[in-house]
């Protein structure tokens, strides 16, 4: 009885996380505080090898606004490590040459802890020490642990409640309201749509709600 009472506790709590997540309309407001009342047109560099998924994935954002990087010394890869130095000088000639005043990247830990997503962190890191570019705003997006992680929706409730009383900074929660979008943009990388990425798009907390978080 108590494992029946847990599973239908559960079923409720995702219930009732999706139907917040469906019905809620916040996005419009969200992005106007990470933009001075402005709605964001982000720039999308995508460090990666297939020009064709990756512009379909990206879809609705116009392919002008998406810059696809094949960069021989930035290949994906689990002990590739990318130079610092070379992102941060990638990095600061798209915010020069598209006039570019806010950046979103990767915490320290790069949400699953992939050594190029830290990098991508530590390449956004050097460019702030160059002080001709203190005037851009910089959002990281907050890495939760293991067990939030899969959670899926039911994660809404932690997230928002941890933004609210975040003692380390200004943090803002974005609750995505289309998640089936996420399954339809993952699902144009057909070599790595396979059943257990399937099983990870859909229980994943990062699907539903992120948090991001300001670097001073």
């Amino acid at each position: 009885m108590e494992w029946l009472a847990i599973i239908v506790t559960m079923v409720v709590l995702w219930v009732a996380s999706l139907f917040k997540i469906l019905h809620e309309s916040f996005s419009a407001s969200q992005v106007e505080v990470l933009n001075d009342g402005s709605l964001l047109q982000p720039l999308i560099i995508c460090l990666c090898e297939d020009v064709i998924c990756t512009y379909y994935a990206c879809q609705p954002v116009p392919q002008k606004q998406v810059k696809v990087l094949d960069h021989p010394d930035l290949q994906d890869g689990f002990g590739k490590s990318w130079n610092s130095k070379l992102l941060s000088k990638i990095i600061k000639e798209e915010i020069v040459n598209c006039a570019i005043d806010l950046v979103i990247t990767f915490d320290n830990y790069g949400v699953s802890g992939h050594c190029n997503h830290q990098d991508v962190h530590q390449g956004v890191r050097e460019l702030l020490q160059d002080t001709s570019h203190k005037e851009v705003e910089v959002w990281e997006l907050v890495s939760t642990s293991i067990l939030r992680k899969y959670t899926g929706p039911v994660d809404i409730w932690l997230s928002l409640l941890s933004a609210k009383f975040h003692l380390s900074g200004v943090v803002h929660c974005f609750l995505n309201e289309y998640p089936r979008r996420s399954l339809a943009a993952m699902a144009q990388h057909k070599s790595q749509w396979v059943w257990f990425r399937k099983l990870f798009v859909s229980f994943s907390s990062y699907t539903y709600v992120n948090c991001l978080r300001k670097i001073d």
